[in-house]
C-alpha cells in the first residue's frame, strides 16, 4: 500500500513537472513572438537613417558641384602670390580639371578657375608669355571680346583674359557663367580679377604649361 502511495506520488510529480516546462516553452514563445517585430522595427528604422544619411550626403555633393563661381572675383580667398619671392613661378593649364595654376616648382602656390577651348582648340605644350598684352580686345568676326588679355602663344592668338564682353565692352553673363567648363574659341578664360592680376604681374618669358 505505502509503495502504490509512493507511485501516485512520483506520478504526480512527474506531471507537474511536464505542466510547469510546458508553460515555460509556451512563455519563451510568446516572449519571441513580441520581440520580434521590435528587432525588425529596430532595423528598419536603422536602414531608413542611413538610406536618408546617404541621400543628404548626395544633396549636398550635388549642391557643392554646382556651386556658382564668382566670375568678377579672386578665385581664392587668400592672397595672390609675391613674386618677388617666387622669381622663378610658372604656370600650369589643365584642361581637365579647368584651371590654370601658379606654381613655383612643383608647389602650388595659388589655383585659378579657367574655361578652355572646346573640341579641343587649345593647344598642348610648352608654351611662354610672350610680348603682347593689353587692356581690353575685340574680335569682329567671332563678335566677341574680352578684358586684361596676355598672350601665351601665336603672339595674340592665344591668350589668357577675363570672361567675354560684347561690342559694347559688357560682360557676357551667359558665358561668364559657363567659367570651370571648356567654352572658349581657344584663349583661357579667367575672372576678372584673375586676368587683371596675369595682366600685371606675370612677366615676359613665363614658363606655360598647357596639358590635359
Amino acid at each position: 500500500m505505502k509503495r502504490f502511495i509512493k507511485m501516485q506520488q512520483l506520478a504526480l510529480i512527474v506531471v507537474l513537472a511536464v505542466i510547469l516546462l510546458g508553460l515555460g516553452y509556451r512563455h519563451v514563445v510568446s516572449a519571441k513572438q513580441v520581440m520580434a517585430p521590435q528587432v525588425e522595427s529596430t532595423v528598419k528604422s536603422s536602414t531608413k537613417q542611413k538610406t536618408t544619411t546617404k541621400a543628404a550626403k548626395a544633396t549636398n555633393k550635388t549642391t557643392a558641384t554646382k556651386k556658382t563661381i564668382d566670375w568678377h572675383a579672386p578665385s581664392e580667398k587668400k592672397a595672390y602670390p609675391d613674386l618677388k619671392q617666387h622669381p622663378k613661378a610658372w604656370l600650369e593649364v589643365s584642361q581637365s580639371k579647368q584651371r590654370v595654376y601658379v606654381k613655383d616648382g612643383n608647389k602650388v602656390l595659388y589655383t585659378m578657375y579657367a574655361s578652355t577651348g572646346l573640341d579641343n582648340t587649345t593647344p598642348n605644350g610648352t608654351f611662354t608669355i610672350e610680348a603682347e598684352r593689353g587692356a581690353s580686345f575685340f574680335n569682329r568676326s567671332l563678335n566677341e571680346g574680352a578684358n586684361y588679355w596676355t598672350s601665351w602663344s601665336g603672339h595674340g592668338v592665344y591668350l589668357f583674359h577675363s570672361v567675354p564682353t560684347d561690342a559694347a565692352g559688357k560682360y557676357n553673363v551667359t558665358e561668364a557663367k559657363k567659367l570651370g567648363q571648356k567654352a572658349s574659341h581657344g584663349c583661357v578664360r579667367l575672372t576678372i580679377a584673375d586676368a587683371k592680376w596675369i595682366n600685371t604681374y606675370i612677366p615676359f618669358g613665363t614658363k606655360v604649361v598647357v596639358h590635359n
